[in-house]
């Protein structure tokens, strides 16, 4: 079996692609609160990412100090420009201007650690010149304060089975791999202990976020219509969703399409299958704040061109 898949990664490798898509509405939560941090977050249909107002994160056994202490008699900048995050269009700015995605701090104070109750983000697009740019200016000792991170999706890994090249009137199944259908950095890489603890002040406070897919649209294009999937990650010891015991006739996975057609009259001979894979992206403030929190989703588009053959046998 697992021979059979890493041949039809292997293939897909050669045929799937990410298509321009029309970028979600950005989608932020409300405030979030967590350890020494004040944080927004976003998604859309490039990634997600969040803008936390309070730095790298203190995990030391005692509270740290306060904003006042560490500016030290120097003056507080509550606003800060960062490039606009990818996935988000907007109109040519106006002649000698920039756009630039601003994050102003509202509502702290000074006199606590991470800006007090009512502290929150507010986030605006704003165009501006040089001289517009240094309303915001960004000192040094400003970093402290502030702490970005972005991820994107993955590349889509599409598996089929129960062979790369379905058979008509035979069921063919849709599935994305485990490492496809969950992102948590950008690198595709795990993260390291001192990551996980990236939002500490205590145990209960530690800001994580990641991105799921949720559904799967197939559009298997035989002129059929499309069809959704629920889906998720697959487990680790039935990585594509298929039972090889038991015949393509008697599957469990109900994301499955049969051809009646073979693909020979289509371009190159092959159909194009257009895929809608749905992403829900949710933050985790510590164990004991509820679990994982949906902050919204966003849809990125793929096509996979796929052979589908005249023949009565599965093989593979």
């Amino acid at each position: 079996m697992h021979n059979r898949v890493g041949r039809t990664l292997l293939a897909l490798s050669a045929v799937l692609a990410l298509l321009v898509s029309v970028p979600a509405t950005t989608a932020s939560a409300e405030t979030i609160h967590s350890g020494n941090k004040v944080c927004s977050m976003y998604v859309n249909s490039v990634g997600f990412g969040a803008y936390c107002s309070s730095g790298m994160a203190y995990t030391g056994g005692q509270a740290p100090p306060t904003w006042r202490e560490r500016l030290d008699g120097r003056p507080f900048v509550p606003c800060r420009d960062f490039e606009i995050p990818e996935g988000i269009r907007l109109p040519k700015a106006p002649d000698g201007k920039e756009w630039v995605l601003r994050i102003t701090i509202t509502d702290y104070t000074l006199d606590s650690y991470n800006g007090g109750p009512d502290a929150h983000l507010e986030r605006a697009y704003v165009a501006v010149n040089a001289e517009e740019r240094e309303q915001c200016p960004f000192p040094d000792y400003m970093e402290q304060f502030w702490w970005p991170f972005k991820s994107t999706y993955p590349p889509p890994a599409l598996q089929i089975m129960p062979t790369y090249t379905p058979r008509v009137n035979v069921p063919a199944y849709f599935t994305l791999t485990p490492d496809s259908s969950m992102a948590v950095k950008s690198d595709g890489k795990k993260y390291t202990p001192e990551e996980l603890t990236s939002g500490y002040f205590d145990p209960k406070h530690n800001l994580t976020m990641r991105g799921m897919v949720v559904q799967l649209t197939v559009d298997p294009g035989d002129g059929s219509a499309p069809f959704k999937c629920p889906t998720g990650i697959t487990p680790v010891d039935d990585p594509d969703g298929y039972d090889q015991t038991k015949d393509p006739f008697n599957q469990i996975n109900p994301c499955k399409h049969i051809y009646k057609r073979s693909s020979a009259n289509q371009p190159d001979g092959m159909y194009t299958v257009k895929l809608t894979i749905t992403w829900e992206v949710s933050y985790w403030i510590g164990k004991d704040a509820g679990g994982w929190h949906p902050i919204g989703r966003a849809n990125v588009t793929a096509v996979q061109r796929l052979p589908v053959q005249e023949a009565q046998a599965i093989g593979g």
